[in-house]
């Protein structure tokens, strides 16, 4: 039994300020808990926002903070401070999963293939979709002690995650099966066309392949390699491993996945969550597939009032 409880149950017994005395109990803080109790029992019910606010919380799996509970929030008509939404957060339970700081990683180029240069330096950031995606790979922690990996392709526009693989070993087919699906899926360029897409990774050894270089001339597209020994050239890319592992990795129990296929399936429906779930800081709070479709649709426009004749 609280102490709370104890006081309220002997106040017909004893005085209040006595039994609170003997609890060290403030006085004023058993008045305010009589007073939750007794507004509970009357039925009171809690703001329509906090009940939302719960639903958003939850439906997200503690991936939305206060920043994105707000925008999601004012879509459905509720305008509430931040500061309540963490107030209410903290009275029913509720905490965020909280990123840990971003530190790029220098990749092992030791594998004596040419790279090229880097295409993005000093240039301003692509403000159309399918004009610059951002490539990297990263290890998933299997049951068994072993590894799957993972690679994909990002629109650095839009944010929106064109095209990924998860497989048992990293080869240059890691690199390339998940490229073949993002250009599969999105056309950047047509053959014969001029190139307007650059393909951005770092120097690892997946992406000098005789294979994947092929593949990107097909589409027209430009390879473009970070500078040796320079992380934060490629990023984006590597932040994109940041958010993946705090929203999937660290959110689960260990082992994360209990084989390749539960790795693939579980990146697979995080992806998709990614892209058209989720509410992504940098391109206003709007959704990555909603707002690449948008870019895209702008790009549609465009070209077609340059092809009117003029009258």
């Amino acid at each position: 039994m609280s102490p709370m409880h104890f006081i309220d149950q002997q106040r017909t017994h004893y005085a209040v300020q006595q039994l609170c005395q003997v609890l060290d109990v403030v006085p004023s803080r058993y008045y305010a808990w009589r007073h939750r109790q007794a507004a509970g029992a009357m039925g009171t019910r809690e703001p329509a926002w906090e009940t939302e606010m719960l639903a958003v919380f939850d439906h997200h799996e503690r991936r939305y903070g206060t920043r994105r509970l707000q925008v999601e929030l004012r879509k459905k008509g509720h305008r509430v401070g931040r500061q309540a939404l963490c107030t209410g957060l903290r009275r029913h339970g509720r905490k965020a999963l909280q990123p840990k700081s971003f530190v790029p990683r220098t990749t092992d180029s030791t594998h004596g293939q040419r790279c090229a240069p880097n295409l993005l330096l000093d240039q301003p950031r692509p403000a159309q979709a399918n004009r610059v995606w951002v490539s990297d790979s990263t290890y998933l922690p299997l049951a068994n002690g072993t590894w799957a990996y993972l690679c994909a392709f990002q629109d650095v526009c839009t944010k929106h995650v064109v095209g990924w693989q998860v497989r048992a070993d990293m080869p240059e087919a890691l690199a390339t099966s998940a490229l073949q699906r993002a250009l599969l899926a999105h056309r950047p360029a047509l053959p014969g066309t001029t190139p307007g897409l650059i393909v951005h990774s770092d120097r690892g050894g997946q992406y000098v392949g005789n294979a994947y270089k092929a593949l990107l001339h097909r589409a027209n597209a430009q390879l473009s390699h970070s500078r040796r020994g320079e992380c934060y050239d490629n990023a984006q890319a590597e932040s994109l491993w940041s958010r993946l592992k705090t929203e999937v990795l660290e959110a689960r129990d260990w082992p994360v996945f209990s084989d390749l296929a539960d790795a693939q399936a579980s990146i697979a429906a995080y992806f998709d969550y990614y892209n058209h779930d989720r509410r992504h800081s940098s391109i206003g709070y709007q959704k990555p597939y909603q707002f690449h479709q948008q870019q895209l649709n702008n790009i549609t426009l465009f070209s077609c009032m340059i092809a009117l004749p003029l009258k």
